[in-house]
């Protein structure tokens, strides 16, 4: 299995699980076992999917990356509709989720593009054995 405790990515996307973890406790009960339950599903699913691409290698990692960011834009509206019902405690608890959701989709592109760009191919010596080819 690779590593990734040391990714920014993953140490954000567990910053917002564990954030979301603690700000759905402090929802109004008509809005913590639906909404809150889906935010708190939303964040793990993320993480879990960063987990996910950084073991994963080639078209498989392009593949999860684009899972990851149809995850993220799906956390980022429930982050959104649960503003508009007011189930955060303060509007800072939200800025504060969806800042770090919108750090988390520009970390995303930035992975996808360095996996997506063609890479230089690798040069080979002329002749390894030293005389003329």
């Amino acid at each position: 299995m690779a590593r990734y405790e040391h990714l920014p990515i993953y140490k954000k996307s567990f910053d917002l699980a564990v954030f979301l973890e603690q700000a759905v406790s402090g929802f109004a009960r008509r809005h913590k076992y639906g909404l809150g339950a889906r935010l708190q599903s939303a964040a793990q699913d993320v993480l879990v999917r960063v987990v996910r691409v950084q073991n994963s290698s080639g078209d498989m990692r392009v593949s999860e990356l684009n899972e990851l960011r149809v995850e993220i834009e799906a956390l980022k509206g429930l982050l959104n509709l649960a503003k508009e019902v007011q189930a955060f405690k303060s509007f800072n608890s939200y800025l504060h989720s969806s800042g770090i959701a919108v750090e988390l989709g520009r970390q995303t592109e930035g992975w996808l593009k360095s996996c997506s760009a063609p890479r230089a191919p690798e040069s080979r010596p002329a002749n390894p054995q030293g005389g003329r080819s």
